[in-house]
């Protein structure tokens, strides 16, 4: 940033951290924050189909030749910090060209996905204003630690003093989150149950959710929210509770925001996050319900969800990376009794899907092998019993990428 003259300094907005809900938190308030007619900038990662996707605009992806030009502007910088400190990585050479490129379009609020926990990660240049934390659970123990203290810490390292911090993690995760908060003097806005941000779910379909959402500002029932799972409710929570910090910011930079109850009804009715139990009609292959559940907690939450939409033994297209809890992402699916199809990315770090054979059959029976995602997607579709039966495609965002991409035929 020093060699880029700071372009983050400009950007005001939120940080959002956490185990699960991230790219949710982010989907609710980036769609509320364009309601109220701001221009919102975002970084969304990992990206499913273009890697253009890691910089957008008002929820659109950079075009081929300005995301060129915006990674083409940081190159100097970048070879100027790799003769010092040697070469910088890829994700970091990335957050730069974002930043600047946001800080060059001059957006009204940047709402910036975290990497990887908090405190190490390049997003932690950011001091935006609002720091979230959604939630902790384990993942990525390799680099974060092995208890959901340590993860907390990590995670709890991006809020700084003068922000406004938010969080919805609960047990042991929670406490190092309170004790950076209190020793930096940072309000810190709790969402959950009985907490002072809450929402309620009143019921869950095919079109989204609707929840009861409080707040010490407002209450709001009845409150349709355009993403599938009742566990959207927790992160609607936050998301209510990021945008009241966004709003209360704001009127500290003499700047307010124009939140309401209409453009936080409108916004949440509209928000859309691909790849997160996003549903897709094909002629090829039926209903497609693609999500990126990647760890235990994510399985889990997809489990429920398919309960929730009455899909009973669905079929499953499933493949995962390398790092990940791979075994207890599969027993969290176990329960809905899937009829799985595994395979694998074109990623040296992917499991091969014989691996992933093998370890589904220490949990469950059955189970078959196809290499190549759209081959492992066509036989998906072949065991569907009924033609509005929906083929799951979960277990990376890598895989949901390369099959939203055969589903609607975008290109890299």
């Amino acid at each position: 940033m020093a060699a880029l003259d700071h372009p983050e300094r400009g950007l005001r907005g939120a940080l959002v951290a956490g185990t699960n809900g991230k790219g949710s938190v982010i989907a609710m308030v980036r769609s509320v924050l364009a309601a109220s007619g701001a221009r919102v900038g975002t970084m969304p990662k990992p990206h499913l189909v273009s890697y253009r996707e890691r910089i957008a605009v008002n929820g659109s992806a950079l075009a081929p030749q300005r995301f060129a030009d915006a990674i083409a502007a940081v190159l100097p910088a970048v070879d100027e910090v790799a003769a010092r400190l040697g070469p910088p990585t890829e994700f970091e050479a990335l957050t730069a060209a974002a930043i600047c490129e946001l800080a060059r379009q001059q957006v009204d609020l940047a709402v910036v996905e975290v990497g990887m926990g908090g405190r190490l990660d390049a997003t932690n240049v950011l001091d935006l204003g609002v720091a979230v934390v959604t939630n902790v659970q384990h993942d990525h123990e390799r680099y974060l630690g092995s208890t959901l203290a340590a993860i907390g810490g990590e995670k709890a390292a991006i809020i700084k003093r003068g922000d406004l911090a938010v969080t919805g993690a609960s047990g042991r995760g929670l406490r190092p989150i309170l004790e950076r908060s209190a020793a930096l003097e940072v309000p810190l806005r709790r969402a959950g149950p009985r907490q002072a941000y809450e929402a309620k779910l009143r019921s869950s379909g095919w079109d989204g959710i609707v929840v009861d959402a409080s707040s010490p500002q407002r209450r709001l029932r009845g409150l349709s929210i355009g993403l599938l799972g009742s566990h959207q409710a927790a992160n609607a929570a936050v998301a209510l509770a990021t945008l009241e910090a966004l709003a209360d910011d704001a009127v500290r930079q003499g700047n307010p925001l124009a939140l309401n109850d209409k453009t936080i009804r409108t916004g949440l009715a509209r928000a859309r996050w691909p790849g997160r139990l996003e549903l897709i009609e094909s002629e090829r292959f039926g209903r497609v319900l693609l999500d990126g559940a990647h760890n235990p907690a994510g399985a889990t939450a997809l489990a429920n969800a398919l309960v929730e939409l009455g899909v009973e033994r669905p079929v499953l297209v499933f493949g995962a990376m390398r790092g990940k809890r791979v075994s207890g992402v599969l027993r969290a699916l176990a329960r809905v009794r899937p009829r799985p199809v595994f395979t694998s990315v074109a990623d040296r770090h992917a499991h091969r899907p014989g691996e992933l054979l093998a370890r589904w059959r220490r949990i469950a029976e059955g189970g078959e092998v196809l290499p190549e995602p759209e081959a492992a997607m066509e036989r998906a579709a072949e065991l569907r019993r009924r033609s509005d039966e929906p083929v799951v495609v979960a277990g990376s965002l890598y895989l949901v990428g390369a099959a939203r991409g055969i589903l609607l035929g975008e290109q890299q």
